[in-house]
C-alpha cells in the first residue's frame, strides 16, 4: 500500500470540511459537491493530486489525452533520429545519438507510467494511437534529410520542448509533475548536443556551414508550431491553466522559446530564417513573423511529409515486438516478484542531483535560462 502523502492528507481535510460546509456526504449531490470543493482548493492552494484522490472526470480525461500524446511523441519522435546512427560521422557522434534515443524510449516508458496511474492502460493508448485516435506532436512528421537535421533537433526541436515542459514539473498531478523533473534533466542534456553540434558544424567548411543553415530553416517554423495553436483557437490551454495542468498559455511559452533563441542563434553564426523577427523595446520581447497554421492543420490530419512512415512503422514494431511482451507475461507468472513485508524498507533511493545535473537543467547553451 502507497504512503499517504501530506497532498492527500490536506485534500481530506479540505473535503472533510467542504462536505460540513456542503452538508454531509449522505446525499450524492452532496458528497459531489464536496468532492469538488476539496478538489478545487487543493488545485488552488498549490497541493499535488494524487491517484487515490477524488478528480473530476474531465480532469482525468485531459490528463490522459495529454500524457498520452506526450508518450508517443516521445516513442514516435525516436524514429527521424534513430535513422542517423548508423550514419554519424564519427564513433562519439554515434555514442552520443543511441544514448540519446535510448533516452527517449525512457521518456515514454515514465509517461505511459503516469498515465496508467489515471486508470487507462499502455495497451489502449498503444492501440489509439495505432488507430490514429491519439495524437503525438506535429514535429515528428517531417524528415531528417542530412546530419545537421540531427543538431537543429537538439537545438529547435529539444529546446522547445524544455521551453514547454519544465513548467509542467509543478503540474498540479502528482504523478506527471515528478516523471517530468527527470525528462527535463535528460533533456537539457539532448538540447545542449544538438547545440553542440551546429557549432562545430559553423565552424568548418563553407558546406558543412550551408548544411546546418539549411536545417535551421526547415526546422525553426515547425518548432514554433510545437506549442500548439494561437491561444484564441486552444480547445484545452485555458482550462489546462484553470486546473494547473499547464502553467502558460501557448503563445506564453512561444514567446520565451523565441526570445531564448536569437541570441543562441547569434552565437552560433546562423540565421533564424524570419524577414520580421526584431526586437521590440516596448513590448520587451521579439516580434516575429506570422505562422503557417495551414500547415500545422494539414499535418495534424495526417497530410505530413511522414505522418504515413511514422505511423506504418510504429505499428510494424509494435507487431513484431509481440513474442517480447509475450515472453515477459509468462515469465512473470512463473516467476512472481517476492512480496515485500509492509514495514520492511523499500531500500529504494533517488540518484542525487550532481552539480552538472543542476548546470545542464538550468544553464542552457549561452547561458540563457530556459525555465
Amino acid at each position: 500500500m502507497a504512503a499517504v502523502t501530506a497532498d492527500q492528507t490536506t485534500q481530506g481535510q479540505a473535503r472533510g470540511t467542504a462536505q460540513a460546509t456542503a452538508g454531509g456526504p449522505d446525499g450524492p449531490a452532496g458528497a459531489d459537491v464536496a468532492q469538488q470543493a476539496a478538489f478545487d482548493a487543493a488545485v488552488a492552494a498549490d497541493e499535488r493530486i494524487e491517484p487515490r484522490d477524488w478528480m473530476p472526470d474531465a480532469y482525468r480525461a485531459s490528463l490522459v489525452r495529454q500524457m498520452a500524446q506526450h508518450a508517443h511523441s516521445e516513442i514516435i519522435g525516436m524514429q527521424p533520429e534513430a535513422n542517423w546512427i548508423s550514419r554519424a560521422p564519427s564513433l562519439r557522434r554515434k555514442a552520443i545519438l543511441m544514448a540519446k534515443v535510448q533516452d527517449e524510449a525512457g521518456h515514454g516508458l515514465y509517461l505511459y507510467s503516469a498515465a496508467e496511474t489515471l486508470g487507462t492502460s499502455r495497451e489502449e493508448m498503444l492501440d489509439k494511437l495505432h488507430a490514429g485516435r491519439q495524437r503525438y506532436s506535429s514535429i515528428f512528421n517531417y524528415p531528417t534529410l542530412t546530419w545537421a537535421d540531427v543538431g537543429a533537433i537538439g537545438w529547435l526541436v529539444d529546446g522547445a520542448a524544455i521551453t514547454n515542459q519544465v513548467p509542467l514539473c509543478r503540474c498540479s498531478y502528482g504523478p506527471y509533475a515528478r516523471a517530468m523533473v527527470r525528462i527535463c534533466k535528460e533533456e537539457s542534456f539532448h538540447q545542449r548536443q544538438g547545440y553542440e553540434l551546429l557549432l562545430t558544424l559553423g565552424r568548418g567548411t563553407p558546406g558543412q556551414r550551408a548544411m546546418a543553415q539549411d536545417a535551421v530553416n526547415r526546422w525553426w517554423w515547425p518548432s514554433l508550431m510545437m506549442f500548439g495553436p494561437p491561444d484564441d483557437a486552444s480547445a484545452h490551454s485555458a482550462q489546462s491553466m484553470t486546473w494547473k495542468i499547464k502553467r502558460h498559455s501557448n503563445d506564453e511559452l512561444r514567446q520565451r522559446f523565441v526570445d531564448i533563441c536569437v541570441p543562441q542563434a547569434e552565437a552560433l553564426g546562423l540565421t533564424l530564417p524570419d524577414p520580421d523577427l526584431r526586437w521590440n523595446e516596448e513590448r520587451g520581447h521579439h516580434d516575429f513573423g506570422a505562422i503557417d497554421w495551414t500547415e500545422f492543420q494539414e499535418v495534424l490530419k495526417g497530410n505530413g511529409p511522414c505522418n504515413e512512415q511514422r505511423l506504418t512503422q510504429r505499428r510494424r514494431a509494435h507487431e513484431e515486438g509481440a513474442w517480447v511482451r509475450d515472453a515477459a507475461a509468462s515469465y512473470a507468472l512463473k516467476h512472481p516478484a517476492p512480496t515485500r513485508h509492509a514495514h520492511a524498507p523499500a531500500h529504494i533511493t533517488e540518484a542525487p542531483h550532481t552539480e552538472m545535473h543542476q548546470a545542464e537543467m538550468h544553464t542552457p547553451p549561452n547561458a540563457e535560462a530556459t525555465a
